[in-house]
């Protein structure tokens, strides 16, 4: 019996929404999106308009809101093949560099700490560098290109983490390969400072004292007031070494291209 009550004031609601304007029933889902504490009630409204009026001005508006109300819901998988269907729909409309962001920020918001799997990291990169690159005029790219920057310096977070760990347990080559990518593929990141300095630890613990003092030249031009740079160049002093670029290998050509500025 209570279900057949649910069920016929359903269709009470629903024949209610039917008899209204598509401007009454856009506020409706606006009121509760902005007042409500669950924002995914405010979907019904905005799907309501689509269906009902789908040649209307307010249709295309209510897609990309419920976009919007997915992704404040926390429904990313939701908010994004909304943001695409808006995408592939109006791809000219105003509203698609917003709708491009929004696709972006789902990535971005479900990155968690570095020691979960980055794949969402990646995609969060590429969607915030669509923006960036496609609605670069737009006011979404600024932000679009600071959480890329913070998306960035969260790859070569995980870089060094796994670094870190292989030093910790003298596995000196796994940890060079880490540190390497950190110095070679983010260099403008906040790691790169130690990930040289860390390159200079597990090069002297190898007996490899040109690749460790080379290491250290580079911290010592880029970040010499740093404390990294610091703690290399008494590692080096109590060898009897110094900083300074020796040899022929990878380093010597991170050397040319980051202090006297040839790339080729």
């Amino acid at each position: 019996m209570m279900a057949m009550l649910a069920s016929c004031a359903g269709r009470q609601r629903e024949a209610g929404l039917e008899s209204q304007t598509p401007e009454e029933i856009f506020r409706q889902g606006e009121a509760v999106l902005e007042t409500g504490r669950r924002p995914e009630n405010s979907l019904r409204y905005f799907q309501e308009v689509e269906r009902l009026y789908p040649y209307s001005a307010l249709a295309k508006r209510a897609l990309i809101m419920q976009a919007f109300a997915h992704h404040k819901a926390k429904e990313y998988e939701e908010a994004r093949a909304a943001a695409q269907r808006f995408l592939d729909f109006y791809p000219g409309d105003e509203d698609a560099g917003y709708a491009q962001y929004l696709m972006a920020l789902s990535y971005y918001d479900q990155i968690d700490d570095v020691g979960r799997d980055q794949g969402l990291t990646f995609q969060a990169l590429v969607a915030m560098r669509d923006v960036i690159e496609r609605y670069p005029d737009s006011e979404f790219a600024p932000s679009a290109m600071l959480k890329f920057d913070l998306a960035f310096d969260q790859l070569a977070a995980k870089e060094m983490e796994i670094g870190r760990y292989y030093l910790k347990r003298r596995h000196y080559t796994a940890a060079i390969n880490r540190f390497r990518i950190v110095v070679q593929d983010f260099q403008t990141t906040t790691h790169t400072a130690e990930a040289l300095h860390r390159l200079v630890e597990c090069y002297l613990a190898l007996g490899f004292d040109q690749e460790a003092q080379s290491a250290a030249a580079i911290l010592g031009f880029n970040y010499r007031s740093s404390p990294f740079y610091e703690d290399s160049f008494r590692l080096l002093q109590g060898k009897g070494l110094s900083p300074e670029s020796k040899g022929d290998g990878w380093l010597q050509k991170i050397y040319r291209q980051m202090i006297r500025g040839e790339w080729l």
